[in-house]
């Protein structure tokens, strides 16, 4: 037997299991079977960021990269057992939402992040697919607004939702901050708005937070049809660097970071024949250990 298979082999003691855990992320969202987008990318980034990912899915869709053609929402009785299952046992750090397409499945996260006293919630209003195609229905955005805004550490909306919350077009960065702080009226802690549909060469966020303390971050636009999922991808990374421990600014510049080098490391992959996935394992990172 080499030395290698008996270090293998070795029971670890009852002192090294319970000296340390690995970062916990729970995505609540729906499923994607054409794997960019949903349940399927926070997985993916969770694990690039040497986070444990798990998951409670609010909906099952089947779609590709040309667009979404069917959705099954998962019982709402089925998805609360979900929830708990994983945070009675395993234990959640960090949570992100995606898809809740419904008022009762709101109710139910807000229940949720409520009964287990998450305190790192971020929420993604998942609206409108990067096809195009609506994952909401119209009557849950006003009980998404009023129940869970509250509740979140922050809301990560684009230009397309944050137009939709606010019943107003947002066509300049100019239009950001005053857009910003109407999300923040309507209840947010805080709401990092995605200017990404701007036009120009430069894509720009901005990062609000209730006491009024806001951040520009500007980069130059990476050129690729590949951005299927990039919502939901950035809700994750932040998800992940919140669990890890790091303040809100910083686990934005670090999760925004993450999501432009996914972006350009899959911007030459050809992946189905619409708008393919990023490239979320272009530098994965080993499982982090936290402290008990």
């Amino acid at each position: 037997m080499t030395s290698e298979t008996s270090i293998a082999s070795a029971p670890a003691s009852s002192a090294q299991i319970q000296a340390c855990r690995y970062p916990r992320v729970l995505s609540i969202a729906g499923s994607d079977s054409g794997g960019g987008a949903g349940i399927q990318a926070d997985l993916k980034t969770i694990a690039a960021h040497g986070c444990y990912g798990m998951t409670a899915i609010t909906a099952l869709t089947a779609q590709n990269t040309q667009g979404v053609r069917a959705v099954h929402p998962v019982p709402v009785a089925h998805l609360i057992q979900e929830i708990d299952a994983v945070a009675e046992d395993i234990g959640v750090d960090a949570v992100k939402t995606g898809m809740l397409a419904t008022p009762d499945v709101v109710h139910a996260v807000v229940a949720a992040i409520r009964r287990h006293a998450w305190t790192q919630v971020v929420v993604d209003p998942v609206m409108v697919a990067t096809s195009g195609d609506l994952l909401m229905a119209e009557e849950t955005v006003s009980v998404m607004v009023e129940t869970l805004f509250p509740c979140a550490t922050l809301i990560t909306p684009n230009l397309d939702e944050a137009e939709c919350l606010l019943g107003q077009r947002i066509t300049q960065v100019e239009q950001l901050l005053p857009a910003a702080q109407r999300l923040i009226g309507l209840g947010a802690r805080a709401v990092l708005l995605k200017g990404g549909h701007l036009p120009g060469n430069e894509v720009v966020d901005l990062l609000l937070t209730a006491d009024g303390e806001h951040l520009h971050l500007a980069c130059p636009r990476v050129a690729s049809v590949n951005v299927h999922g990039t919502g939901c991808t950035l809700s994750a990374a932040i998800a992940c660097e919140l669990a890890l421990g790091l303040p809100l600014p910083q686990a934005v510049r670090a999760a925004r970071s993450y999501i432009l080098q996914a972006i350009e490391a899959g911007a030459s992959v050809k992946t189905g024949r619409g708008h393919g996935p990023l490239n979320h394992g272009f530098s994965p990172l080993p499982m982090r250990r936290l402290g008990i």
